[in-house]
């Protein structure tokens, strides 16, 4: 009688059930934050919000903490070489979508090496989220964009660089010469818009909330300028150079900075828009800025 081989295949065994415990839900973060957790519980629940899959349900979340855990804090990491490694096919960080607090650390870095002390006095840029702070319902967020204003007086300054990033997605606002009266002789006071994804139109869909927002900065500073002025202020969106892919909205705002610092000087309203066309720089500009920013080894 012929014995009966036993199978290798591994039996089903019953899932282990976890302990009752709280059940995080992530939901509304930045990316970068996660990529650490690789094959951890927190990895797969921070996907689950971003696909169209079924949302997982809290018994299946709590499964996934026993049987993925996260051991990332736990376990010890050598310091990063300084190391840079130079290859043609190695993307820069800056050609990659990227969130606001990477974002401000390029702007500070291009900052300290564009904005010299005899410019100092023509250029300020202000925090990416004042914007969307202010339009926060959260009424304690926009008094704190408020404090910010009324502390900095930054229209005092020639050109205000205001980058927006809204939608997921960044433009850039130039207040120009908003330290003048606006009277009916006042010729130079304007906003830029650049956006290099105009097929959003996202100039016209911001242009009457900018507008208020102006305003309510006129009145923190206790200018006497009504609404009606406000609104005559010219706001143009010129035809600037276009990103090619849905990730590169945060270098284009960049290199625009970079690129209307060194060409302020030849910038007049009368002649608008002067160099702001679609031709003011090439791609290859653009990609050379951003390489050679990632080799001065500035942003790690």
């Amino acid at each position: 009688m012929s014995r009966r081989r036993r199978s290798n295949r591994v039996r089903n065994t019953k899932a282990v059930t976890a302990p009752p415990a709280s059940v995080t839900i992530i939901e509304d973060i930045e990316e970068d934050e996660y990529e650490n957790h690789r094959s951890c519980w927190k990895h797969i629940a921070y996907l689950n919000t971003r696909d169209s899959k079924p949302k997982l349900t809290e018994e299946e979340f709590e499964l996934l903490k026993v049987t993925a855990p996260c051991f990332y804090e736990e376990c010890t990491r050598r310091e990063r070489s300084r190391r840079r490694v130079k290859c043609k096919y190695l993307v820069s960080k800056l050609r990659k979508k990227l969130n606001s607090n990477i974002f401000i650390n390029y702007l500070e870095v291009l900052w300290k090496k564009d904005v010299l002390d005899e410019k100092k006095n023509s250029f300020v840029y202000v925090d990416c989220l004042w914007f969307s702070m202010y339009k926060s319902e959260n009424e304690r967020v926009r008094s704190s964009v408020f404090e910010s204003v009324k502390a900095k007086q930054i229209f005092s300054n020639e050109y205000v660089f205001l980058p927006i990033v809204y939608w997921s997605h960044w433009t850039l606002l130039i207040f120009c010469n908003f330290g003048e009266d606006l009277d009916d002789d006042n010729e130079k006071t304007c906003m830029l818009f650049l956006d290099s994804l105009k097929t959003t139109e996202t100039a016209q869909r911001l242009e009457p909330d900018i507008r208020k927002f102006v305003l309510d900065i006129f009145r923190i500073e206790g200018r006497s300028e009504d609404s009606s002025l406000v609104d005559d202020i010219p706001f143009h969106a010129p035809d600037v150079p276009q990103q090619t892919n849905d990730v590169e909205c945060g270098s284009f705002v960049l290199y625009y900075i970079h690129r209307f610092i060194e060409n302020a000087c030849s910038f007049n309203i009368d002649s608008y828009p002067c160099f702001l066309k679609g031709d003011w720089f090439s791609h290859k500009d653009l990609e050379d800025f951003c390489n050679t920013f990632d080799s001065s080894g500035a942003i790690r």
